[in-house]
């Protein structure tokens, strides 16, 4: 099945005031201090308000939550119902926890005038309060797929009243093994009902998703995910794998740095970086698939709060995490996928503000380099050393091994973006046994509900 896409036509929505959203709603939005839409809100919310389908094309950052999220809270209001025990009107699905967490949240700030009620359930938490939670229903429920149907299986939460399903972040979803469970999902909800469809990218395996998914959908697409953003300084520095540390500790004390996002490849390298840059001074936090749920919470509270100024997070962690006032994002590790890059360095210059994007690379990491370049039919400055900075030992210039680094293909039993289950390297029989582990006994965020 292929999807049939409807042109989404020109408007003129340039404030919105014009949407005609209900009055409580455009209230909290504009003490919010929002007052022009995004592209992606202009395009969406008047779609979603007529209640059609959308397969919505959109990258962290455009404004996509308040997209569905105001005409969804519109229609509450404009269509009001009575709460049905453990159900819900509304379903939003997200991959992650702190996606889920951000969601419902902006659907309790834009409908704080309203009789609202939102229930936010994930894994990695006792699950008895978030049975209490449903048992006089809810407007909104936003969840993580695994442990919905926990709680479905558990005859917590019933989905035959829902009328809007939302998929948010669809390819991290699949990514992350979500693909049975969003299946079991489709077969829960009434079948006539409106569906919002969101993803980052549109490969095949997305695109025959969301055919199951949607009817006769309106395509609305922005800031395809090989630009990008021309508000950031992109630059590469080439130096030797033992050496990055004390590079990334001299970056971390420009005068210019305020805020960073530091990306690992794989989880223990991320704690192996909190732990160097402590005994430098430098604060530093991390967030991944390892920590428990309230470890990343207070993680990325020390970090908004300005407590840490330094987050250091693995692509899956940090995937739908939305930061405000981001000065630099600094690639530690090259990502092996080049459309994470993309993502990656999108995190900073938003808002009309400027941004800086730096990536560390080694001898064999100028392999991914040269896919991103690819990717992004541009090629990335290389920049110099930083004055002052000077190397522990000198600095491997060496060309690239004859050998290209393996891509891992997305979908295997490696996590997406190099987060393994089994962490660092071992002798072969620990391997083994590491691999023979159930699902959840990695601690990592993986397949099924145990990456929740």
């Amino acid at each position: 099945m292929t999807l049939g896409l409807r042109a989404v036509p020109e408007n003129h929505m340039t404030h919105f005031k014009d949407f005609g959203l209900a009055e409580p709603i455009a209230a909290a939005i504009a003490d919010e201090g929002y007052t022009t839409p995004t592209p992606i809100q202009t395009q969406a919310i008047p779609i979603v308000m007529q209640g059609g389908d959308v397969l919505g094309i959109a990258q962290t950052g455009t404004g996509k939550t308040l997209s569905f999220a105001a005409p969804l809270l519109d229609r509450l209001v404009t269509q009001p119902r009575a709460l049905t025990p453990k159900g819900t009107r509304m379903l939003v699905l997200a991959p992650t926890r702190e996606l889920a967490r951000q969601i419902a949240d902006s659907f309790e700030t834009y409908g704080r005038k309203l009789r609202l009620s939102v229930q936010c359930v994930f894994g990695g938490v006792k699950i008895n309060k978030q049975i209490r939670g449903m048992q006089r229903g809810c407007d909104v429920l936003v969840a993580t797929p695994g442990r919905l149907l926990d709680l479905v299986e558990q005859r917590a939460v019933a989905l035959d009243q829902v009328e809007v399903l939302v998929l948010d972040e669809a390819d991290q979803m699949l990514d992350l093994g979500f693909i049975h469970a969003l299946r079991k999902v489709q077969k829960l909800v009434p079948a006539e009902r409106q569906t919002l469809f969101f993803s980052a990218t549109m490969p095949k395996a997305i695109s025959e998703l969301a055919a199951g998914f949607l009817t006769d959908p309106k395509r609305v697409s922005v800031t395809p995910v090989a630009s990008t953003a021309e508000r950031v300084e992109q630059s590469v520095l080439f130096i030797g794998q033992k050496q990055k540390p004390a590079l990334l500790a001299h970056l971390l004390r420009g005068p210019s740095v305020r805020r960073v996002l530091v990306f690992s490849r794989t989880k223990h390298g991320a704690d192996r970086l909190v732990r160097q840059l402590g005994k430098v001074d430098i604060d530093a936090v991390a967030i991944h698939g390892n920590k428990s749920q309230n470890q990343r919470t207070r993680a990325l509270e020390a970090f908004r709060s300005g407590k840490a100024w330094v987050l250091i997070a693995t692509d899956i962690a940090a995937r739908g995490i939305d930061i405000d006032g981001l000065s630099h994002v600094i690639n530690f590790d090259l990502p092996n996928v080049p459309e994470q890059y993309v993502h990656r360095i999108g995190r900073t210059g938003r808002a009309g503000a400027a941004g800086v994007a730096i990536s560390l690379v080694a001898p064999d990491e100028r392999a991914y380099l040269r896919d991103i370049e690819k990717l992004t039919r541009q090629s990335v400055p290389v920049a110099d050393m930083p004055d002052g900075f000077v190397p522990p030992a000198p600095i491997d210039t060496s060309p690239e091994p004859a050998e290209k680094p393996r891509r891992r293909r997305r979908g295997a039993s490696s996590r997406p973006g190099g987060e393994r289950s089994g962490g660092k390297s071992g002798p072969p029989r620990r391997r083994r046994r590491r691999r023979g582990q159930g699902p959840g006994q990695g601690g990592g965020e993986g397949r099924g509900a145990a990456a929740n």
